[in-house]
């Protein structure tokens, strides 16, 4: 077992060393008047990459590149203490004034690219830093006031990334998640530490979702006070790889003596914050809330788009996206009511309801295989270079459900050992219908998320750890609509209607997140919204809404981002003519990489000029 404390002393020993020897790396930069070569800006690139993983060590886990020199990552967690995060920032600090120093008049259009989405990334992400608390991305999507709740935590977190992403191949695998289980009782201390403190200036989250985090933390507690999935994850890998050890003994002395007291420390201050709790669900009603989400709608959108003008953004979107719907409710008979009623009706209909429990679960996921087979197919139409769509689709862990959406997803690793995944939430069949489920599969795999990240994998390290809620987001809604213009739901007028729902879902989010946070909604006032301007399941919408009062902003990401690329697509289609092609487009796209929506503007610029 490993020590604590000399694993402390470890890390920091790491990350001395690694600091020190990538500054040196860099000094033939420094060297004479001349500007800095090619290689060197990729040198620098790769360092900043680097730097960056050593604070996210999990990162380089999933992205598979903690190997060789940088295999020591493979064992260690973040440091998420307060320290940690101030050394974070600092790092982000010092490379962000690097990045502005460098010499670029000799770097070709990518890797100039490449320091623009740098320079956005981290003055964005050291301005979250700057607020008193919260969980703050750094290219990333998850913009968290609250650094523990329902759908934000080390206890949620690390045990899906130990058993889909951590992997066991051989016995220093084995020995690497040994050394991360003992980290583990470090970052939740550091996690307490942190919403303690938040705790004392006034920040304590809303009592809906202690509640739910509540109640998950106990049954992972309950779970881990036997050994758990934790342990079970590891002794069943090994065993199927035949490694040997005494592992189940020496997970679970780690997991039920160390991990398990610093979850119920994590809970008794949960259950303190619960007694403190108000109703109001909006981040305004937090201390410097407004400060909060101005700053999370930048991050969130890459744009400068105030509350009010998303929020009718998403009124006049979601009326343009009802009247499409209107007269395919007609041909298929809903003529009475809205099309947010007629919808409600429309969910009704046996003959889109899946099965109840595990036969419905068995043939959600027969539904998804056969979704992404047929989408697969179809790709040479859409790009002109075809990613190998490396993915598999998992159940969300049961205990994780209830606080989480109804599906997220995202590439695997670089070398495409660890596969991309769709995680589906299946807590009750009741949750999807025949005519959403396509959409959803397109937006989470191909060619949505998982397919997207396939191409942002080939670029510079620093390339596939940065991300965009704006352009993931708003690309994997594109993506549903590119699935539309290939075929997808053409011989099925209720899958349109699903796909088309879903967009006005996207729009409605525009209106109930700003709603929430800005124009002081009400929690059932956001859900009857949803319910009564689109249509949607409350069973859906419910944790829906949830999730945007722990993630303010997050939800404003999709449709801004859709409709710039589609504006982008529309200048190409203008400035080109005849010689436009889709293909073309979304490769450019792609291969720009995961982006702020201004590089994504001078990347489609470079393609109508080279083309």
């Amino acid at each position: 077992m490993t020590n604590l404390s000399s694993f402390a002393l470890s890390r920091r020993a790491f990350l001395a060393t690694s600091t020190a020897a990538a500054t040196a790396a860099l000094l033939p930069a420094c060297r004479g008047s001349s500007a800095p070569t090619q290689a060197e800006g990729e040198a620098l690139l790769d360092e900043f990459g680097w730097n960056l993983l050593r604070h996210e060590p999990t990162r380089a886990t999933s992205l598979g590149v903690d190997t060789g020199e940088h295999a020591a990552l493979k064992s260690m967690l973040a440091d998420v203490s307060p320290d940690g995060i101030n050394a974070y920032a600092d790092t982000l600090r010092a490379d962000l004034e690097r990045a502005r120093a460098f010499d670029k008049s000799a770097l070709d259009p990518a890797t100039r690219t490449s320091f623009e989405v740098v320079e956005s990334a981290y003055s964005t992400a050291l301005d979250g830093f700057a607020l008193p608390y919260g969980d703050i991305p750094v290219g990333s999507w998850r913009t968290a006031p609250y650094a523990v709740i329902q759908n934000v935590g080390a206890y949620i977190d690390l045990p899906r990334f130990l058993d889909s992403d951590h992997p066991i191949a051989d016995e220093a695998d084995a020995e690497a998640y040994i050394a991360r289980l003992d980290a583990m009782p470090a970052t939740l201390e550091g996690e307490l530490e942190r919403i303690s403190a938040a705790r004392a200036m006034g920040v304590v989250p809303p009592d809906f979702l202690l509640d739910k985090a509540i109640d998950q933390m106990t049954a992972q507690i309950a779970d881990a006070r036997e050994g758990g999935a934790m342990v079970e994850s590891l002794v069943r890998r090994t065993g199927e790889e035949g490694i040997a050890g005494d592992w189940e003994t020496r997970a679970t002395e780690v997991v039920t003596t160390q991990i398990v007291p610093a979850l119920e420390a994590q809970l008794a201050e949960l259950q303190v914050q619960r007694a403190e709790a108000g109703s109001d669900p909006g981040i305004w009603a937090q201390p410097q809330g407004d400060e909060w989400y101005a700053w999370s709608l930048r991050s969130s959108t890459t744009t400068d788009m105030g509350p009010d003008e998303i929020h009718e953004l998403g009124l006049s979107t979601l009326d343009e996206i009802h009247a499409e719907m209107d007269p395919i409710l007609r041909d298929i008979g809903y003529t009475e009511g809205s099309v947010g009623d007629r919808m409600t009706a429309l969910s009704q209909d046996p003959r889109f309801m899946f099965a109840e429990g595990d036969p419905g679960r068995a043939e959600i996921m027969q539904f998804i295989e056969d979704r992404i087979e047929w989408i697969r197919a179809q790709m040479p139409r859409a790009f002109r270079e075809v990613a190998a769509g490396n993915l598999e689709v998992r159940r969300l862990p049961p205990a994780e459900e209830p606080g989480a959406p109804t599906a997220y997803g995202g590439a695997g690793s670089v070398d495409g050992t660890v596969p991309g995944k769709m995680w589906i939430n299946l807590r009750t069949t009741d949750l999807h219908r025949k005519y959403d489920v396509p959409t959803l599969v397109h937006h989470e795999t191909i060619p949505g998320h998982v397919w997207e990240g396939e191409y942002s994998n080939q670029l510079p390290l620093i390339r596939s750890i940065l991300a965009f809620n704006a352009f993931s987001e708003g690309w994997a809604l594109y993506s549903e609509q590119l699935a539309d213009e290939l075929g997808a739901y053409g011989e099925h007028p209720a899958w349109k209607l699903g796909y088309l729902q879903d967009a006005a879902f996207r729009a409605c989010r525009l209106v109930v997140d700003t709603g929430l946070h800005h124009k002081r909604w009400g929690r059932e006032q956001s859900v009857r919204f949803f319910m009564e301007r689109n249509g949607n399941k409350r069973e859906q919408v419910a944790s829906e809404v949830d999730r945007y009062c722990s993630w303010p902003g997050q939800a404003t990401g999709y449709m801004v981002g859709k409709l710039e690329i589609l504006r982008q697509r529309q200048r190409a289609m203008q400035a080109l003519g005849e010689a436009y092609d889709l293909r073309d487009f979304n490769q450019a796209v792609v291969d720009g990489g995961n982006a702020p929506l201004d590089v994504l503007a001078g990347n489609i610029t470079r393609y109508i000029e080279n083309t």
